[in-house]
């Protein structure tokens, strides 16, 4: 009874382990340590082979910190660590020395007798080894310290399997924060700099011939660049768009200024609505941002509007144009502008829709839910 405690308490140790917030490495040691003293074995250990022929871990138990750096390098995958890697399947030996597959260890390695091996597994997949060696006592490990033993392995590949789901979910974040980032200076700072380039080159043009304009020219610029700094800064601390105290101040702001730089009138009506809450107002703004953009600079359009307004549970914005328009059914606009658009309406669970026709203009509609 007394026995069964102890296996009952060591294992629970190990599941516990796998379930706390506790770093892969503890928790393989706690592993290890667990299936040594249940094995009744004076060494334990756990590996995990890296791609070059040798471990990315390996944790032992029964070894002294000075036996360890006597011993040198971590181990190649040869001899009977091989085997078990290769075949994935448990290994139980009388005695190690004697099996044909024994390749012998570093003069300062212990020297083992019986041993007891099996795969760490996912599926199919052997993620790594767990092997006990020489029983206390001299005796040889049992059919039941072999069930042992593969239960501490089963718990060792849900350690493992959740490191590796948790390093491929931060991959996963980095690339979806480039992503993001890749949008934001997009929709944000890139306009801004081809409005600067342009009205620098209005400026030098006008600089002598009409030297109210050119400074005019020149204020554009000025605004333009403080903006596109604090874009940059927003877009590098992931902040939503810099000045949204307010919606509709800052589309009206952002509107006036837009068509300013590319000397193009923009009709605003913009409703002061209730808050839609941040991720809406966020994405509202950057889809103005990329539909004024598109409008100004290659709709050849000589008006173009900006609507914001509230209807029922939904903000709905508009941006049109009187450009040259084109088929919707046939034209796939190039470049991040439309796919930003729909990622960003996707994001809050908005419907982007694009109206156009030849000759006869562009309207972009953003409908976002609310409340």
């Amino acid at each position: 009874m007394e026995a069964c405690l102890d296996e009952l308490y060591l294992v629970s140790q190990a599941v516990l382990a796998v379930s706390r917030q506790m770093s892969t490495r503890d928790v393989l040691h706690v592993i290890v340590r667990s299936a040594r003293t249940l094995a009744a074995a004076r060494y334990a250990a756990l590996g995990v082979p890296d791609d070059h022929g040798s471990f990315a871990e390996f944790i032992t138990s029964g070894i002294s910190p000075a036996v360890h750096r006597a011993i040198g390098p971590l181990p190649r995958q040869h001899g009977m660590l091989g085997v078990l890697l290769r075949e994935g399947k448990p290994e139980r030996l009388a005695d190690i020395r004697k099996d044909p597959r024994f390749e012998g260890w570093p003069a300062a390695h212990p020297d083992l007798g019986s041993f007891l091996g099996v795969p760490v597994k996912n599926g199919d997949d052997v993620l790594g080894i767990i092997f006990v060696a020489s029983k206390h006592g001299g005796g040889e490990f049992t059919g039941r310290d072999e069930e042992l033993l593969t239960l501490f392995a089963a718990h060792a590949a849900i350690a493992l399997t959740n490191a590796r789901l948790y390093e491929r979910s931060r991959e996963v974040s980095v690339l979806e924060e480039r992503a993001r980032l890749a949008r934001d200076l997009h929709d944000a700072v890139s306009q801004k700099l081809f409005s600067i380039r342009a009205n620098a080159r209005a400026a030098a043009v006008l600089a002598v011939r009409d030297p109210a304009r050119a400074v005019a020219a020149i204020k554009v610029i000025e605004d333009l660049g403080a903006e596109a700094q604090a874009e940059l800064r927003a877009a590098i601390d992931g902040l939503a768009p810099p000045g949204l105290d307010g919606l509709a101040g800052s589309l009206t702001r952002y509107a006036v200024l837009a068509g300013r730089a590319h000397g193009i009138p923009v009709r605003v009506a913009v409703a002061d609505i209730p808050p839609p809450g941040e991720r809406a107002e966020a994405a509202l703004y950057r889809v103005a941002q990329e539909a004024l953009h598109n409008a100004l600079r290659h709709s050849g359009a000589r008006e173009v509007s900006v609507s914001l307004s509230r209807t029922g549970r939904r903000v709905v914005l508009e941006v049109a144009d009187d450009g040259t328009g084109f088929d919707t059914r046939g034209t796939r606009p190039r470049g991040l502008g439309l796919a930003s658009m729909r990622e960003r309406a996707a994001a809050v669970g908005g419907v982007l829709t694009v109206r156009s026709a030849p000759g006869s203009g562009t309207t972009v509609r953003l409908a976002v839910p609310v409340g």
